[in-house]
């Protein structure tokens, strides 16, 4: 099963991509549930914000080293549009993926096509332990900008769309828990709170709400 925010199954030893920078990288504690500025609505940026390059090095290390396919800059502190997206560490089971590591700058969903929806499991590195089903759109169609701040406006489907959404929700203040109806959503308050108290176990690095 495929998680969102979290790489597949571990059933299986994906090959991670290893991304090489001339500036020295670090691994960036990720914000767990509770933290406000998972909840804030996220700024554009422009090239001219401050250690932009750098930040973007260490989200691809962050990413690789918590075993991720998807990472917000809110979800490392940073209430700024900004995230990035690595696919190739599922090409094996997804081929049409191979080398897809992309990074989005101040992106938008402009366009939802609800003609066709999907409902598939979703995780996130934020809300560890959590994955539930979650309905959303297979096509969308979003504006952003590269790491040279050209502009881009594509539709997208399929697997990337749900990953693209998922990514994007948080620059919006958004968790993917919001999505869920009744009953799902009632079961994982306790969740939740357990998250928000620090009562979980993950094996990367993160930055829990303190009292």
């Amino acid at each position: 099963m495929m998680n969102y925010g979290q790489s597949p199954t571990k059933e299986k030893n994906y090959e991670l991509i290893t991304v090489n920078y001339e500036l020295k990288q670090m691994i960036l504690p990720i914000y767990t549930y509770g933290q406000p500025v998972l909840r804030e609505e996220a700024e554009e940026i422009g090239k001219d914000y401050p250690g932009l390059e750098q930040l973007i090095k260490d989200m691809y290390e962050t990413l690789e080293r918590s075993e991720g396919i998807g990472l917000a800059a809110p979800q490392v502190g940073h209430p700024i549009r900004l995230a990035i997206i690595n696919l190739d560490v599922i090409s094996e089971d997804m081929p049409e993926y191979k080398g897809y590591v992309k990074t989005f700058i101040n992106p938008y969903i402009e366009e939802y096509d609800e003609t066709d929806m999907d409902v598939s499991e979703e995780g996130c590195l934020s809300l560890p332990g959590i994955h539930e089903k979650v309905k959303r759109p297979k096509r969308i169609r979003v504006t952003y900008q590269d790491e040279q701040f050209q502009e881009h406006d594509e539709w997208v489907e399929g697997y990337l769309a749900r990953v693209m959404q998922h990514e994007f929700d948080h620059l919006d203040g958004v968790v993917f828990t919001d999505h869920l109806k009744g009953l799902r959503r009632q079961l994982t308050t306790s969740k939740l709170q357990d998250i928000r108290k620090g009562k979980f176990s993950c094996n990367y690095k993160v930055k829990v709400k303190t009292h």
